[in-house]
């Protein structure tokens, strides 16, 4: 299994002026001995490419790729047209971004406050996608929603959106344990879809039913821990990560055993 620690797990270190993305990286590296990065896109100051180009280098510097650029005020759908063309604009900003820092994935929300989705929204989604998933095949990455808040909360969503789409540079990140509707059964219907993933502290407890959940589909990204609550961030994370790491040993341990017999 392949690690990342999203950086809005330090969200509350960074509103306190305490970390920045250089710092993110360094902890990433020397802290949690990672070699993948799963930026938040509010941590970056700037869109021009020689800050881009520095923040690359940081990366090259310490051998880290970057797993997931994950994106806020860029979504697809906004009932009010001059929101919606600004963050349409800002999500070209970001799949620029992306494919400067090298992203292996990108995640940008849905949109749309309810569950439920007009024919005009589900429509808008679904071409927007299309035009996303187009760049992000020329730029060497996938890029898809994540079941975040809003329509996306609901799995048949998802689905509808993915099968519509149809493109290969198009999937969803998976926040498990992250539904409004079919919430037992969210994770397994939409982890076929998977590009990335994130793990709550709050799933933690049940992070070896996720974990089987994406051996069973054959998800080869990255187990990505993200922490909430802004307080006492190293440490809530380093204890996010280690649960999840001895969770799928003792479930490989457990393999080989069943295997040996």
């Amino acid at each position: 299994m392949k690690y990342t620690v999203a950086s809005y797990s330090f969200n509350g270190l960074f509103n306190q002026g305490k970390i920045d993305l250089f710092g993110y990286l360094e902890s990433v590296k020397y802290r949690y001995h990672l070699n993948s990065a799963d930026i938040w896109n509010m941590m970056l100051t700037s869109y021009d490419e020689d800050y881009l180009m520095k923040i690359k280098e940081a990366m090259d510097e310490k051998e880290l790729s970057l797993a997931n650029l994950c994106v806020d005020c860029a979504e697809v759908w906004d009932p009010d047209p001059n929101a919606k063309e600004q963050w349409y604009q800002n999500a070209l900003k970001n799949l620029r971004a992306a494919e400067i820092l090298g992203a292996r994935t990108v995640r940008i929300d849905m949109g749309g406050r309810d569950l439920k989705m007009t024919d005009e929204q589900f429509e808008y989604t679904v071409n927007r996608y299309q035009e996303y998933a187009k760049i992000a095949q020329n730029g060497g990455f996938k890029v898809g929603p994540e079941n975040h808040w809003g329509a996306s909360r609901d799995p048949e969503n998802i689905k509808k959106v993915y099968e519509a789409v149809d493109h290969p540079s198009f999937g969803i990140l998976l926040h498990f344990d992250n539904w409004d509707v079919d919430k037992e059964n969210g994770d397994r219907l939409c982890a076929k879809y998977a590009f990335h993933t994130h793990l709550a502290a709050w799933v933690i407890p049940d992070c070896e039913e996720k974990i089987k959940i994406l051996q069973d589909v054959g998800y080869q990204g990255y187990l990505g821990i993200e922490h909430h609550s802004g307080e006492n961030e190293y440490s809530q994370v380093e204890w996010q990560l280690a649960t999840a790491r001895n969770t799928w040993r003792n479930l490989i341990s457990a393999e080989h055993k069943k295997v040996e017999v």
